[in-house]
């Protein structure tokens, strides 16, 4: 009986945490041409970057432009209270 190989399960870290966890358990951020944005199905293109699930996270990494750095960009202060909103949305859900 032969060995059944392991699924690869990519890995992505948190840019706020800097927890390295499954890509499934973060939410991406991603800059693409219109902006930046929540990408709820992970697959959008542009540059992403992730973050957990937890609102500290998310906060920290607007207020300390971590966020910024990892996307190459600069906010706008609409894209700031949007990613907030979802933020709070995302986080109190899954809490």
């Amino acid at each position: 009986m032969a060995k059944g190989r392991r699924k690869h399960v990519p890995q992505r870290t948190c840019i706020a945490c800097r927890r390295i966890m499954p890509k499934r358990a973060l939410n991406r951020i991603v800059r693409s041409p219109e902006g930046v944005a929540y990408d709820p199905t992970g697959k959008a293109p542009g540059r992403g970057a992730y973050l957990c699930n937890e609102l500290a996270c998310w906060q920290k990494a607007l207020e300390r432009g971590a966020l910024e750095r990892a996307l190459k960009t600069k906010l706008t202060s609409e894209e700031r209270i949007a990613l907030l909103t979802v933020a709070e949305q995302i986080c109190t859900v899954q809490t």
